[in-house]
């Protein structure tokens, strides 16, 4: 069009011109791939900690990530509370797959640092 405007030659060559594509569509796969504006798993786990390990507990440790393979990470500052939480796997477990979006929880991985 602005060759056209100035007189010059059409040159084609240069670049493929791409159909025009809706814009909110694309916001919204954005959206939903980097749950933007959702709760993610890991801050469900956060806000009900101290209900998933007991309030003794929760001050001392907290969730870091669901890492791949159903993973969930979490760092205890002392190591009477990484073996209390060692001890108490399986409730640990039974109560953040009861949270949505934590179905997938496979096992514990407790660091102490």
């Amino acid at each position: 069009m602005i060759a056209a405007f100035r007189g010059l030659p059409e040159n084609k060559s240069r670049a493929r011109l791409h159909d025009a594509r809706e814009l909110a569509p694309i916001i919204d796969q954005l959206l939903a791939k980097y749950q933007i504006g959702r709760s993610s798993p890991e801050e469900k786990l956060r806000e009900k900690w101290s209900e998933i390990v007991g309030a003794a507990n929760a001050a001392y440790s907290h969730p870091l990530q669901i890492a791949k393979g159903g993973k969930l990470h979490i760092l205890a500052s002392h190591g009477v509370v990484r073996s209390e939480l060692q001890l108490h796997t399986d409730a640990i477990l039974a109560r953040a797959r009861a949270l949505p979006g934590c179905e997938g929880i496979k096992r514990l991985v407790i660091r102490q640092g």
